[in-house]
């Protein structure tokens, strides 16, 4: 199979994933997949029977919606479902107006085997804040009387939320669809080990090509629009500058 795209750990192929996987001998560490859902009128929105099943790896993250899983849950047989977590945009969709305001999307994580033997990495933030916990003062006749408050250390770290707050790329994507990096980057992290292997089967303009490649990791990308290889090719090849290394 011939890469339509390679370089630097980072590889795209043009074509359906349940053909070009099975001709691809791989091993990877995690699958983040955003499949059409089926659930518009749009052409290239059609549920792609059987994807699931042609996955390597024993992780994988799955975009979609609630209406999605419960639709397709056959599909998803012989996977267990680790947790999910709920990417909070900042604009919605209004096409119901006799319902809720939709602002969310639902990414699921399955895996096989052995949770044990599953790479995860529990994500940190340092948003926690000291606390100061009073407590009433002790009565006059009990001998010494001590402080009547104490403060809480415990302004480090702490799990990051399963809810996560990220502006999404309407206005400026390249792909209807297209996934912010910052919804993106904490998945890599938690699900890939450093130097390990990202799949996207799906992978659109690239954006989790993209992140793999922020973080070290490599990365497999497959998609069956060449003009969406072409845009996550353009976008790869987009170099970071590191200023760290510009003389003063």
């Amino acid at each position: 199979m011939t890469p339509y795209y390679q370089h630097a750990g980072i590889t795209i192929y043009h074509g359906d994933a349940r053909e070009v996987l099975p001709q691809l001998s791989i091993d990877v560490d995690v699958t983040i997949a955003d499949p059409p859902t089926g659930e518009t009128a749009l052409d290239w929105d059609k549920w792609p029977c059987a994807w699931i099943q042609s996955l390597p790896g024993a992780s994988f993250w799955c975009f979609g919606t609630l209406r999605m899983f419960r639709k397709h849950m056959a599909d998803f047989q012989g996977w267990k479902l680790s947790q999910d977590i709920v990417w909070e945009k900042h604009n919605g969709t209004g096409m119901m107006v006799d319902r809720f305001r939709r602002v969310h999307e639902q990414i699921a994580h399955f895996y096989k085997g052995k949770w044990s033997d599953v790479h995860h990495e529990a994500q940190k933030t340092m948003d926690a804040t000291a606390r100061q916990v009073r407590r009433k003062q002790k009565p006059s006749h009990w001998s010494k009387i001590s402080s009547g408050h104490f403060v809480a250390i415990d302004g480090g770290p702490r799990l990051m939320r399963s809810v996560l707050r990220v502006r999404s790329e309407h206005g400026r994507a390249e792909n209807p669809t297209q996934k912010p990096l910052g919804i993106l980057l904490p998945i890599i992290h938690y699900s890939c080990p450093d130097g390990g292997t990202v799949l996207d089967p799906m992978m659109g303009s690239g954006s989790t090509l993209v992140a793999a490649k922020l973080t070290g990791r490599s990365a497999i990308g497959i998609d069956i629009r060449e003009s969406e290889c072409e845009i996550a090719a353009k976008r790869l090849r987009q170099e970071v500058l590191n200023f760290s290394e510009v003389p003063a």
